[in-house]
């Protein structure tokens, strides 16, 4: 993880510290069951409790044994058992390191993934407002970059709501299948700890049990994972993509919030760049890059290898955290986002009405036209406005064929921005529910 872009409250849940609590309370749990089962004495269980529940752990130390242990498990037990005392033989009784490793994993997965749905609900709750604040406002819609209909602003901020709310559900559905927990024991047959021990402790967790782990739980739930966390930080830079082109000097359609005393380049003082939304960019490529080593962690040796876990110690924090990060900053920039509606319009006629090209086209057909010469007709108009010899209409006011069909008031029609608008508040309420229309 890199300070620069991790939330405090995001990089705990990393922390080596929050990792060996939540490895004691899996070890704690799975002891308290045990006791129950008659496996080891009751009072042993509660001795571990008292004397490790509200211990801070000592990471120096852990890593100290695990520079002789060279693993990373026992020397934390071995680290337990210095603070527990004599009790803590009974710890880890018919348990395997992935057991621990594994369940805490999953614990970690599913905290951060609370607070990712929070930072999705912020950047929802930004585009809600925003998008209803510019619901009639006009601007010119664009495909492939060059002006193509009429749009509103509000309806392009709509799309991205909608967008998150499929990001809210993908990140639900991956929170589910991540939050397993396995307590098998060696290669995952139960031969030396009750199944009863496994489903105590994934109750106390919060997580269910796995149904067959094979001394791991399935990397197959982790790539699904790290592919929903990928899907959204292509969301997020799919609208910073947006901002950032509306942004440009020349379009000057939306920009990020400058603050006071920001400065924008080192050289040139007139500078206001999009660093923020450029910043989501490049977070987003971070995110998408745990892809393809969760993908390749699926295929494991026989019942159990390590090959995955050097991988998720990197991508798991680094991903996450990232995310959670670019989320935050992203509902900032929405919430804040400066918006010029008058050059919104002032681009939207721009190009002296082609974008009311289709519906002249449209008209002529209906007027008897074929549409291979309808089509003719408005192209070869249009191509002469493209090259600066006229306004559109006026040309296709000068045209014989396209004259004698359209008058000069049913072109006026034809040249109504409103006409495109009639339906937003169906698409609202599609969005955002009835009442939003």
């Amino acid at each position: 993880m890199i300070p620069r872009y991790s939330r405090p409250e995001a990089a705990e849940i990393w922390s080596a510290q929050t990792r060996f609590r939540i490895m004691f309370e899996i070890e704690a749990h799975a002891a308290d069951a045990m006791a129950e089962l008659g496996v080891i004495p009751a009072a042993a269980a509660q001795r571990i409790w008292e004397k490790g529940g509200p211990a801070v752990w000592n990471v120096e130390r852990i890593d100290e044994i695990e520079r002789e242990t060279r693993h990373d498990v026992i020397a934390f037990l071995t680290h337990v058992a210095e603070v527990v005392g004599p009790e803590a033989r009974f710890l880890h009784q018919g348990m395997t390191s992935s057991d621990v490793n594994d369940t805490a994993l999953a614990v970690q997965l599913c905290r951060i993934t609370d607070l990712i749905l929070e930072d999705v609900e912020l950047v929802q709750a930004a585009l809600k407002r925003r998008a209803q604040e510019f619901k009639h406002t006009p601007c010119v819609g664009r495909s492939h970059g060059i002006h193509a209909e009429p749009t509103t602003f509000g309806l392009k901020l709509a799309g991205h709501y909608a967008e998150f709310v499929r990001a809210r559900e993908r990140l639900r559905a991956a929170r589910r299948e991540i939050a397993t927990c396995a307590i098998s024991g060696p290669v995952g047959t139960f031969a030396s700890v009750d199944p009863r021990v496994e489903a105590h402790v994934a109750k106390k967790m919060g997580l269910t049990p796995e149904p067959l782990s094979t001394q791991v739980i399935p990397r197959d739930r982790h790539a699904a994972y790290f592919a929903a966390l990928a899907v959204v930080a292509s969301s997020v830079e799919r609208l910073a993509v947006e901002i950032r082109h509306l942004q440009r000097t020349e379009v000057l359609e939306a920009e990020e919030p400058f603050e006071q005393g920001q400065k924008g380049s080192s050289a040139m003082p007139h500078k206001r760049n999009p660093i923020l939304t450029e910043n989501l960019t490049g977070l987003a490529r971070l995110v998408r890059s745990a892809v393809i080593p969760a993908l390749e962690d699926v295929a494991l040796w026989h019942e159990r290898d390590i090959s995955h876990s050097s991988v998720e110690r990197g991508i798991a924090p680094d991903a996450t955290v990232h995310l959670d990060f670019a989320l935050r900053r992203l509902a900032g920039v929405v919430d804040r986002l400066v918006v010029y509606p008058q050059n919104m319009a002032r681009n939207l006629e721009r190009l002296g009405g082609l974008v009311h090209s289709q519906r002249v086209l449209l008209a002529l057909t209906q007027k008897g036209l074929a549409r291979e010469a309808a089509y003719a007709a408005v192209q070869r108009n249009a191509m002469k406005t493209w090259r600066g010899e006229g306004a559109f209409m006026d040309l296709l006011k000068a045209d014989p064929e396209v004259a004698g069909r359209l008058s000069d008031a049913e072109l006026a029609v034809l040249f109504d921005p409103a006409w495109h608008f009639r339906e937003v508040d169906t698409i609202f309420g599609r969005v955002f529910g009835d009442a939003a229309a």
